[in-house]
């Protein structure tokens, strides 16, 4: 009788939790890991940027003024007419594009969370009100009016990103309001409020850890549409402006050496690509890793 009560050493294995779980998912996403790799060598590089780079980034060489300089292992990516140091300015390049793009991304997701939770939950004429606003602000073609305030400002790199992360949060809106509008009649929400919950409570304590899976993958998914919303901007001399370098600015420079000099647009829309490709194959992984049908 003792034998067959006994549990067999898989029985007895306690069940992982969701975190370790949803780790061991994204880590069988190679893409995902080695775009998560990129972005942790990019991200270092551009914060030790003033550590790793051989010269300051407006430095100039005499000697060479007048004519760009190709690759040399002096120069890693060359220089530009005004002997400025190609490597340097991609690595300056990278701190500007990199932080317009993370936390444009974060102030987007932050006012698209708080007005999706806010219609999802409420619903009524809340949800009317928000939602009708929203549809209005996304009505309006985004980058001509991102070009018209750039235009009309000449942001710094707070203005940018407050700019850029104040008119591109209405997907997060939609998202996080589908997600509470689910979530809102659950059984553990209904407990929250039998015991006294509050709504502050019940939305920021309950739902919305809940429904932080889709948002982490927007998130991530926008870090690379805002990376390009920046560049654009740059490129077309409308976003942080010369001498500080973004990438966007530099392929603006580089658009009249096309011919002459093809190195000073080579490295830094390299860097713009493999940017955007290492941020969508994280945002793949993460995808899948939160899909609750794996």
């Amino acid at each position: 009788m003792t034998d067959t009560l006994k549990r067999s050493p898989a029985s007895r294995k306690r069940p992982e939790g969701f975190w370790p779980t949803l780790i061991a998912r994204f880590l069988k996403h190679k893409l995902a890991v080695l775009g998560l790799v990129v972005l942790i060598i990019l991200g270092l590089l551009a914060i030790f940027a003033p550590f790793l780079a051989p010269y300051t980034f407006d430095g100039q060489d005499a000697s060479i003024i007048g004519q760009p300089q190709p690759p040399s292992a002096k120069h890693w990516m060359g220089t530009d007419q005004l002997g400025r140091d190609a490597f340097t300015r991609v690595l300056y390049g990278a701190r500007i594009s990199l932080m317009v793009g993370l936390f444009s991304a974060l102030l987007a997701t932050f006012l698209g969370t708080l007005v999706g939770a806010l219609s999802g939950y409420y619903r009524g004429w809340t949800d009317a009100v928000l939602m009708r606003v929203t549809d209005v602000v996304l009505c309006i073609p985004l980058l001509p009016l991102i070009i018209l305030l750039s235009g009309i400002l000449r942001p710094s790199v707070t203005l940018l990103i407050a700019i850029v992360g104040s008119l591109s949060w209405m997907g997060t809106a939609r998202l996080v309001r589908s997600q509470f509008l689910s979530l809102r009649e659950r059984e553990f929400v209904e407990a929250s409020r039998a015991l006294g919950g509050g709504d502050n409570r019940v939305m920021f304590r309950h739902i919305l850890p809940n429904a932080l899976g889709p948002i982490i993958v927007s998130t991530t998914l926008s870090v690379g549409g805002t990376i390009m919303l920046e560049s654009a901007l740059s490129f077309l001399g409308l976003g942080v402006q010369p001498p500080t370098p973004t990438w966007g600015n530099l392929l603006n420079y580089a658009s009249q050496w096309l011919t002459g000099a093809p190195w000073l647009a080579i490295f830094p829309g390299l860097m713009i690509l493999i940017t955007v490709l290492a941020v969508n194959f994280l945002g793949d992984g993460l995808r899948d890793a939160f899909d609750p049908r794996n």
